[in-house]
């Protein structure tokens, strides 16, 4: 191992070292500062006698004495079973004060890309115990459906509802796929970027419910080098993957925030005095994007899966800004975090009309949950947009202008808000809880107008009594 005094340049988180022999890509990198400290890097950029290296705990006590070495490997991550329940930094070292790790085996964070060839495509049903997931824009195993969010909106609240009730339901667990029986159920929770206070409030319900027995929590602080953050998700995933692919978990991957990770990877191509692409952010951050979530899925012949709930805040609530633009080219839907449904009390304040779940189809129906969920579901979504356009036409012409049938369109928009949307962050619903719901809000409305579901469905489940008791409330 050669340990070289040839440090030229230090920019932002970026050390520029002179070398005489070839660096690869990604290798890890230590430096010894005068003081005897020392950090750990990455090589970001290796060139003809000159590497760029990336340093995680940051550059202050580097100078032009410290020594490098090149340790000849890539970065890995320790991987065992028995990190669950454990709190871990950006970088995957113990900060709950538990035992040192003694690792399984030790994985390259980069990971390997599924062979497209050898991936299942998902269709198994995973329930949030969100009514506005579940029922309407339905995570199924395998699948990456980020959460568009805004600054200041209570996305993490809606993050640890969704990690602390996730769960395969029991007649998923028991099916005709014999490859699913024994599979257990975890989640991956890294944090990028947050605030001491939101850090404090995720292990305060890690620990409240008990959920942090089934979880791995990473945690990389606002005050921690922006340079950990591009790290953490690739440690976080390399463990979901361990944990998926080798001991046959199903692991939910929630990453937060992600705005934050990309915010990191401008202030390092600044750094690197790179061409900005749109909005200063880098041109290949689709690409660095990609190769994080792509790494959910499932495998032909191995029981667990990886699915993944990447959360971001839309700068200015603007859904065309570069990260959320390029999250939904690549994710397969978004679910929608909306400002007016926030003020207006309702929690979680999932807007279900612009949120999409583009492999919902494939993980609902007969044999996986009620054969009535897609019709349901189609139903409300056709309802609910329908009384939304009234309230327009309301706040132009009154609501004594309207039909009895607007009106009950828009009484069933205001009811599917507060009854259905609206269900506090301590509630946990099951997906026959939910349908029965939404059957409920349904038959609010003439049968003749259900035009989206099957005569039979409406025979068994239609409520008479339901539309007689709106009538009377009316009135």
């Amino acid at each position: 191992m050669k340990e070289y005094q040839t440090i030229t340049e230090i920019s932002g988180p970026l050390v520029f070292a002179e070398v005489d022999e070839p660096v690869g890509y990604d290798e890890v990198v230590e430096i010894e500062t005068p003081n005897g400290d020392t950090r750990r890097g990455q090589v970001l950029e290796s060139s003809e006698g000159v590497v760029a290296i990336q340093v995680f705990e940051g550059t202050g006590g580097i100078d032009r004495n410290s020594s490098v070495r090149f340790l000849g490997e890539t970065m890995k991550m320790p991987v065992t079973e028995d990190l669950l329940g454990r709190v871990l930094d950006g970088s995957g070292n113990p900060i709950d004060g538990g035992p040192e790790i003694v690792p399984d085996d030790r994985i390259d964070i980069v990971g390997k890309a599924i062979n497209p060839y050898a991936r299942e495509y998902p269709e198994e049903f995973i329930q949030t115990g969100v009514s506005a997931i579940d029922g309407m824009n339905t995570l199924v195993r395998g699948q990456k459906l980020p959460i568009f969010s805004g600054s200041g909106l209570p996305h993490n609240e809606l993050a640890l509802q969704i990690a602390r009730q996730a769960t395969v339901p029991e007649e998923e667990e028991s099916g005709d796929d014999d490859d699913d029986e024994g599979s257990e159920f975890a989640v991956i929770f890294g944090a990028m970027g947050i605030t001491q206070e939101e850090a404090n409030e995720f292990m305060q319900d890690f620990e409240r419910t008990g959920a942090l027995e089934r979880s791995v929590v990473f945690m990389n602080l606002a005050d921690d080098p922006a340079v950990e953050r591009t790290v953490t998700p690739r440690m976080a995933l390399t463990t979901a993957e361990y944990l998926a692919f080798e001991k046959d978990y199903h692991v939910l991957v929630i990453l937060t925030d992600m705005t934050n990770y990309c915010e990191a990877l401008r202030e390092i191509g600044a750094a690197r005095e790179e061409v900005p692409g749109r909005r200063g952010y880098p041109g290949y951050m689709y690409t660095d994007l990609a190769q994080l979530y792509e790494r959910a899925g499932r495998i032909e012949g191995r029981e667990g899966s990886v699915t993944q709930i990447p959360i971001l805040t839309m700068p200015g609530d603007d859904d065309t800004h570069p990260i959320p633009d390029l999250t939904g080219y690549i994710t397969e839907g978004q679910i929608y975090v909306d400002r007016d449904l926030n003020s207006q009390g309702v929690q979680p304040p999932v807007n279900v009309l612009p949120s999409l779940s583009r492999l919902m189809d494939d993980g609902i129906g007969e044999g996986l949950t009620r054969e009535d969920h897609a019709d349901v579901s189609d139903q409300m979504y056709a309802a609910y947009a329908e009384g939304e356009d009234l309230r327009d036409l309301v706040n132009i012409v009154g609501r004594e202008a309207l039909s009895e049938r607007d009106n009950k369109f828009l009484d069933f928009a205001d009811r599917f808000e507060e009854e259905f949307v609206q269900q506090g962050y301590d509630t946990d619903r099951s997906i026959d809880d939910t349908i029965e719901l939404g059957w409920d809000l349904l038959s609010m409305l003439p049968k003749e107008a259900l035009n989206r579901i099957d005569e039979d469905l409406i025979a068994e489940h239609y409520r008479e009594d339901e539309g007689e008791t709106v009538e009377a409330t009316a009135d």
